[in-house]
């Protein structure tokens, strides 16, 4: 199928298309990204946009179970779903489980949500290399909401602020040592904390691990970005489907404070040139993965691990030699 043909399917709503376009773009062949690069282009024009949430938490929280209630819940109010799940991968043989569709069995099966597992190829931040190029395209094929769910590894996947509107951090119901295990970093990025699991025998603690965390927001330093009461501490039981109507209208009020203050428009400019400059970097290490530069990094390689070279002056040659090239 050529670009143009598939730009406009995948604009048309076609789920297939969708699917093919997606792994078009996570795919590492060289032609493979010229045709991306220009179905990114085609699609582009489409001008539409959806509401995008970034979503982490630390393992076994519960991701699956809240992002199939609430996207359930989405769909019955009649908005169209789009999950992106980002799976870790094996360091060993570069697979991965994929499992969050099969977790996710009521919303998989309807015709109003698309959820798409993509392997992370060990990249950095949570989230896979391609996964804001199938952003764009859910937005083209008319998702009204795109739910970016990160690996769920800790404080390192701060990347997906980058590429959502709305940052939901989940966490599960625990004493007062919880607050150790998430750090400053990914606090400051979140704009909305959601203590799951607030059922059962687990409702006081998921209350008290609440009034923790609102406790510790106040502590942070004001944002530009944030009206009067965020970021904002709440909880929610995706089992019972309790609180997440209440966390849905928190999100819209937030996201409509944003649009009226230009806050919006601003932060997606801002992300924007955030992935121009990975983009550049992502090529820069590409070229690096090619002759001449790759057998010259091999040899450097072998004379640091004999100890005839530190690792600084070895990879000043690199760049001595990128430069030459480039000049």
């Amino acid at each position: 199928m050529e670009i143009t043909e598939l730009a406009r399917q995948v604009i048309a709503g076609n789920r297939r298309a969708l699917a093919r376009a997606i792994t078009l773009v996570e795919s590492v062949r060289s032609d493979h990204r010229e045709q991306a690069t220009a179905l990114m282009e085609e699609i582009g024009r489409s001008g539409r946009q959806a509401l995008r949430l970034g979503l982490s938490g630390t393992p076994g929280v519960g991701k699956s179970t809240f992002i199939e209630s609430f996207g359930m819940m989405l769909i019955r109010e009649g908005l169209k779903v789009a999950v992106l799940a980002v799976d870790p991968s094996s360091s060993r043989s570069g697979g991965s489980i994929l499992g969050d569709k099969t977790r996710m069995e009521y919303l998989s099966r309807e015709k109003n949500a698309f959820i798409r597992p993509s392997p992370s190829r060990s990249e950095l931040g949570g989230v896979a290399r391609r996964t804001r190029e199938a952003v764009a395209l859910c937005e083209a094929a008319g998702y009204d909401l795109i739910l970016i769910e990160t690996v769920g590894v800790g404080q390192s996947e701060t990347v997906v602020a980058e590429m959502s509107d709305v940052f939901l951090l989940l966490l599960a119901p625990a004493g007062g040592d919880e607050l150790q295990g998430v750090k400053r970093g990914i606090m400051e990025m979140a704009d909305i904390i959601l203590v799951n699991k607030a059922d059962g025998d687990l409702k006081a603690a998921a209350q008290r691990t609440r009034a923790d965390y609102a406790g510790a927001l106040r502590l942070l330093r004001k944002r530009p970005q944030d009206p009067e009461g965020f970021p904002k501490a709440m909880t929610v039981s995706a089992l019972e489907e309790k609180g997440l109507a209440t966390a849905w209208q928190e999100m819209q009020a937030l996201v409509a404070w944003r649009r009226e203050n230009g806050f919006f428009d601003r932060r997606r400019a801002e992300q924007a040139e955030y992935w121009f400059g990975q983009e550049i970097r992502y090529g820069l290490l590409g070229q690096l993965e090619r002759e001449p530069y790759k057998s010259l990094i091999g040899t450097l390689a072998a004379k640091v691990a004999a100890g005839e070279s530190t690792p600084g002056n070895a990879a000043a040659e690199v760049l001595r030699a990128l430069r030459q090239d480039a000049g």
